[in-house]
């Protein structure tokens, strides 16, 4: 009994001391999106590519070009970086080197952060990590109780009204909104290879922000016409006025298309699904992006889309899996 009454014990001490661990990881989890920002804004990745081979921290420090750069400082970012995988880390192979001199290589997960290729993550990182996007966050717990966006709250206006007269915002929103499309498109384009070919007339993108999805699009399969609409600027008085949820805005522009194409977080496609998922963290972490910073945004799940299609006139619906953060929803009238 004794033996047990131990054992127990144990068992919530680990308990205890795995779940304090756990959330002193969220309370400094900020400080691994900020590291990143520091990363792509020093433009490490891209000094050790254009080195040519993996890179002493002297070598990084030299491409950042700083006449008073704090060496001390750069060592332990890289140190915190190698820890969280973003870069791999490997003594030096010259004779000679000095004692404990390393070097540092991209990896799969830094090759991420390149500005000088056309798939990247790096405007993203800028996007997300911007003050005017991460200060809204602390009036978080204020717009559960009130109701309303964190980004009204905190900006005064909601983001797209925001953005209008603040051009450096806009450009970096743009950014990082077009980099993330060229991601998913590269699959949506392979994948739905047979979809677009069986399409006719012209592809609408709704919400198409710069354009560059549709462009894209229609360069590649040219039988296609293609345009961007973007919904907040067409639909200002059911936004505003009317006081109607965002979806109301979908569902106009559904009611005048033969069919209607959407990517949708698989996540929310199955809300019991055990299946493995690398990107199950970070579906439900943009939920709340939408919740705070987009007047009635949310990430739906399946029986929402359904409904909301059929709002649109849309009875039939296929939910089509890609590798890739999105799926693909294909409704038809």
């Amino acid at each position: 009994m004794m033996m047990m009454k131990n054992t127990q014990n144990e068992t919530d001490s680990y308990a205890i001391l795995k779940g304090q661990t756990q959330i002193l990881r969220y309370i400094y989890g900020v400080f691994d999106g900020m590291a990143l920002r520091c990363c792509v804004e020093l433009r490490i990745a891209d000094i050790i590519s254009n080195h040519g081979r993996p890179a002493t921290l002297s070598e990084i420090a030299s491409g950042i070009n700083s006449p008073s750069i704090n060496m001390d400082g750069l060592g332990r970012l890289m140190r915190f970086l190698v820890h969280k995988k973003v870069f791999d880390e490997m003594p030096k192979p010259e004779k000679g080197m000095g004692e404990g001199e390393k070097v540092y290589s991209l990896n799969y997960c830094s090759k991420w952060l390149l500005f000088d290729t056309n798939v990247t993550l790096a405007p993203m990182v800028m996007m997300r990590t911007d003050p005017s996007m991460v200060l809204p966050l602390h009036v978080l717990s204020r717009s559960i109780k009130e109701g309303g966006t964190t980004f009204k709250m905190t900006h005064g206006e909601e983001m797209f009204d925001f953005s209008q007269h603040n051009s450096e915002f806009n450009r970096i929103f743009n950014e990082g909104m077009a980099c993330n499309a060229e991601i998913t498109l590269d699959v949506i384009i392979s994948k739905y290879k047979n979809g677009f070919l069986g399409l006719k007339g012209r592809v609408v993108d709704v919400g198409g922000g710069t354009g560059v999805a549709i462009s894209t699009i229609v360069k590649t399969y040219p039988h296609l016409k293609g345009s961007t609409l973007i919904c907040l600027m067409l639909f200002p008085l059911h936004q505003h006025t009317m006081g109607l949820p965002i979806g109301f805005c979908m569902i106009g522009v559904m009611k005048t298309v033969s069919r209607f194409l959407q990517t949708v977080e698989k996540r929310y496609l199955k809300n019991n699904s055990t299946e493995d998922d690398f990107f199950d963290d970070t579906r439900l972490t943009y939920d709340l992006v939408m919740f705070s910073h987009f007047s009635g945004g949310r990430e739906r799940t399946e029986s929402e889309w359904k409904k909301l299609l059929e709002e649109g006139g849309f009875c039939r619906y296929n939910i089509i899996k890609i590798p890739a953060m999105q799926s693909i929803i294909e409704a038809f009238p």
